[in-house]
């Protein structure tokens, strides 16, 4: 079980650990759980959900880039309601508190989804703002008023902590996720993939059937560091959970040095289904190391 020094706040949000699975790379929790220790972790994320099925984009939707990978799935999930109907009997007994995500097409639709997720019994919901597109093919959360206005619409209709998840493609951040708390986020997740392409040298083709896709891993997180430190300096205090190409202690070190609260564990898991266990135990030893607690090292960053 996490130690005393791990245990952390996202703003109203108590967390026996800092860190967090990350939607997308758990499933809906209990097949990881079927096989990976979830004691490390303070919660995990489960696979955005939409209003109806959504059947994602043809193979291949996954492929190695380098050190990291690239992903275009398009969201492959089965509905709100067969999510509810198969998930609600299992949240209690996974043994981590269990957050959804939400994704939509419009401000109404995210809404519809935030409250099956609550019905169900998730007691935090993360606004998937990234990977959802506008009508002129951008994201939401690419576009501060039309973030603003999904947060302010699952805000509304949510009783338990909302938050968003941002994209590192956007111009400006800090402008993002300003508008995202103003409108009701509890906290902000920075941030979701960068987007990417790869080509096969061999058949000509791109890596993905959708050609562009999300990359992640290690070389995502310099980029979703710098989100995570320019936001927190520019909106001193917001509750943030860094995440980017997590995998080891020390990563997570630095996103807490930076601003963050909590720090989410992504694209390792799909090369170490376990690495939460060895995370925690890096973390754990460089606290013991500095004698010093998570709260302590949040925002710790110094300047030269």
């Amino acid at each position: 079980m996490a130690s005393d020094r791990l245990t952390t706040r996202l703003g109203p949000i108590e967390l026996r650990s800092p860190l967090i699975a990350a939607s997308g790379t758990v499933g809906s929790v209990w097949e990881w759980a079927e096989v990976a220790d979830v004691s490390p972790y303070g919660a995990a994320v489960a696979k955005s959900v939409a209003p109806v099925e959504w059947s994602g984009r043809p193979a291949p939707r996954l492929a190695p880039a380098g050190p990291g990978m690239l992903n275009g799935i398009g969201i492959q999930n089965p509905g709100i309601e067969a999510w509810v109907e198969t998930m609600a009997p299992l949240l209690a007994g996974l043994g981590v508190p269990v957050w959804g995500s939400a994704v939509g097409e419009t401000p109404d639709e995210f809404a519809m989804v935030a409250k099956g997720l609550v019905s169900a019994g998730v007691p935090v919901i993360e606004i998937n703002l990234s990977c959802p597109n506008l009508e002129d093919g951008r994201m939401f959360s690419l576009d501060a008023p039309r973030s603003a206005e999904v947060v302010t619409a699952v805000a509304a209709t949510s009783e338990v902590p909302v938050g968003a998840k941002l994209s590192p493609n956007t111009d400006d951040i800090v402008a993002v996720a300003a508008a995202c708390l103003a409108a009701g986020a509890t906290f902000l997740t920075l941030t979701n993939t960068i987007l990417g392409f790869g080509i096969d040298p061999v058949t000509g083709r791109p890596l993905l059937s959708g050609g562009v896709g999300g990359y992640s891993g290690p070389g995502l997180k310099a980029i979703s560091l710098r989100s995570v430190y320019e936001v927190s300096q520019a909106l001193p205090g917001a509750p943030i959970v860094g995440c980017g190409g997590v995998m080891t202690g020390r990563d997570v070190v630095e996103y807490l040095l930076a601003g963050a609260s909590a720090v989410a564990i992504g694209t390792a898991h799909l090369a170490e289904p376990r690495a939460g266990k060895r995370i925690e135990r890096e973390l754990s030893r460089d606290l013991e190391r500095r004698d010093v607690t998570v709260p302590d090292l949040i925002g710790g960053v110094v300047p030269w």
